[in-house]
């Protein structure tokens, strides 16, 4: 029976166990936090729980116009509820938690042993796990992935102290709500939270170094997102580069580049991610890392080690959780033998949970303009949708990209409500080569807004 040591419990190394014990293998898993990783722990399910509430806080700040009204209140409820952060954040705990527990009975249930330890690669194609109480376990295998994810980037002039700067991971330890929340960093993860707090009724300031918000996204997605989370109160600083976050007492201070000051009571910290690939034996083994400690990859997730893989945001591939889990699953089926597809970055679907979202598939606007791909476009609003009306949503487009001659559908981008629901229909046109033909002629329910995508894709037939 083949041995597989998993070193890291987080998708790619927990959705990486169910496949290689699906397999026959024997499988084992060091993991040191709690299963599911920071995906389940501190940042996919936490944020997007938090998000959930954001979400319902926007849809009823906006029900007036929708003819609600609520009974017994003076003044306009839609516009003077409040948060209770103590209770969301809980909330949030408890749900990932919960996940986390889920998917360590899962692999109970599929025979995965699970070591609580940090692992290490060793000699001989041997794991050593460090225990809780300091003791080690050696563990051999025929082969190894190590799955062990990314931390939140920090700077020696932007240290968090858990209390009032803040990383992505410790905001969900406040119970008192911010008076004034300031963003550094305009990435996904920036754009994320500074929305969601937003939304929760908190003045928000976004600091962001580059000339947008969402600078690796679509340039028109991006526009949208800007021009909705001005109108709704944020302050965005764009160009603008931080060079320092200090705090006095109850303050926070964010001192520029250009000597500007942004002060407020509190400061989250979106500085991107460094692996977490250090003390993990690499070197040694001969395990190839870029110089900012990512582990190399090919398309079926081996490293430069013979018998070694990895997977996961420590590869700085692609850093979704989608993505680390195929990786992972990627990484089994090619060393256990099973048919298997090395890992395809045009076929992945990712989306912002900003408010609105965006969603995006395939080949990019940025890549057609520059001349990497020949593609015809085709951008819808939402505004003329009729279950947008319906719902009070004016902002937010389709836009889908074909091949000229084939109209085989290459990439996608749906900005708007739920659009992490609305990108699969595009996904799946991408991952199969369909044609804006057979996307237009499946039928879509009326009213929806998935008819706008139906509707994009009538518009690219060509005679």
């Amino acid at each position: 029976m083949d041995r597989v040591v998993i070193i890291g419990g987080g998708p790619g190394g927990y959705e990486a166990a169910h496949v290689a014990a699906q397999l026959g293998a024997e499988v084992t898993v060091v993991d040191t936090d709690g299963v599911g990783g920071s995906a389940v722990l501190t940042d996919c399910v936490p944020s997007k729980t938090l998000i959930a509430t954001a979400e319902l806080m926007t849809e009823v700040s906006e029900s007036a116009e929708l003819g609600i009204d609520f009974a017994d209140h003076e003044g306009d409820a839609a516009t003077t509820i409040k948060v209770d952060l103590g209770k969301v954040n809980a909330r949030v705990k408890q749900l990932a938690a919960d996940q986390s527990s889920d998917i360590a009975a899962r692999l109970d249930r599929d025979g995965v042993r699970v070591v609580r330890g940090r692992g290490r690669l060793a000699a001989g194609m041997t794991v050593v796990a460090t225990l809780p109480d300091g003791s080690e376990e050696t563990l051999e295998a025929d082969a190894i992935l190590v799955a062990t994810g990314a931390a939140p980037r920090t700077l020696e002039s932007a240290q968090p102290d858990g209390e009032r700067i803040l990383t992505w991971e410790q905001v969900y330890d406040l119970d008192e709500v911010p008076d004034k929340l300031i963003v550094v960093g305009s990435g996904v993860t920036g754009a994320e939270f500074a929305s969601a707090y937003l939304a929760l009724g908190i003045p928000v300031t976004l600091v962001s170094s580059r000339d947008r918000v969402l600078p690796g996204e679509d340039a028109d997605a991006s526009a949208v997102l800007e021009e909705v989370a001005t109108r709704r109160g944020m302050e965005v600083l764009s160009q603008s580069r931080m060079q320092s976050v200090t705090r006095e007492g109850d303050t926070v201070t964010v001192t520029l580049t250009d000597g500007r000051t942004v002060t407020g009571s509190h400061c989250i910290l979106a500085l991107g991610s460094v692996p977490n690939t250090a003390d993990l034996g690499l070197e040694d083994a001969g395990v190839a890392t870029d110089d900012a400690g990512f582990i190399t990859v090919d398309r079926v997730s081996r490293t430069s080690a013979r018998g070694v893989y990895a997977a996961g945001d420590c590869t700085g591939i692609l850093m979704l959780a989608s993505v680390a889990a195929m990786q992972g699953r990627i990484a089994m089926w090619h060393f256990l033998g099973d048919a298997v597809s090395p890992l395809d970055l045009k076929k992945v679907s990712s989306n912002v949970f900003t408010s609105p979202e965006i969603a995006t598939v395939g080949w990019s606007q940025k890549a057609v303009e520059e001349g990497e791909i020949r593609a015809e476009v085709v951008t819808l609003p939402l505004a003329g949708n009729a279950r947008a009306k319906m719902q009070g949503v004016r902002d937010g487009f389709v836009k889908l990209f074909i091949r000229p001659g084939t109209g085989i559908i290459v990439g996608g981008v749906v900005v708007g409500p739920r659009a992490s629901e609305l990108i699969h229909p595009v996904s799946i046109a991408v991952a199969e080569s369909l044609t804006a033909d057979q996307l237009a002629q499946a039928f879509t329910v009326y009213p929806s807004m998935s008819g706008s995508i139906a509707e994009a894709a009538r518009r690219l037939h060509r005679v």
